[in-house]
């Protein structure tokens, strides 16, 4: 299954090795999932995993980017056809519509309009691990 991560479910995953965004990023490690992303997006992840204020370990940082470049889909993406109110999310959607993912994974939904999605389902951590369920028990 194909998925894009946005990056505050990374940054969650991290905190909270419990968590829902966790359980995601070990699917992603493990080769479950088949992230995609783009230069943009992994520029992203290094910046904010990288920011003092969450205080992650450096060796945490370089172990998740060096999974997510090894494993990682790189895409070319092309272009949305309308912009999005918060423009550091249009890669995330840009990379989505391209390499025709399943699901973005986001803990913010409203970021993404219904309207603007280009047909890419958009799910909340908890949700996508309900749809991934469902979609494994159909199979």
């Amino acid at each position: 299954m194909k998925v894009v991560l946005d990056t505050n479910v990374a940054v969650s995953g991290l905190l909270s090795p419990f968590g829902n965004p966790a359980e995601i990023l070990r699917m992603i490690s493990s080769g479950v999932l088949r992230l995609c992303l783009d230069a943009r997006i992994l520029s992203e992840y290094k910046d904010v995993l990288g920011r003092p204020k969450f205080q992650f370990e450096e060796r945490k940082i370089q172990g998740l980017l060096d999974q997510i470049e090894n494993r990682g889909h790189i895409v070319a993406s092309t272009p949305l056809p309308q912009t999005l109110q918060d423009r550091t999310d249009e890669p995330f959607l840009e990379v989505a519509v391209t390499g025709r993912v399943d699901a973005l994974i986001t803990g913010n939904i409203a970021h993404f309009p219904a309207h603007l999605r280009c047909g890419i389902r958009v799910l909340a951590p908890t949700k996508f691990l309900e749809f991934y369920r469902k979609q494994m028990r159909n199979t």
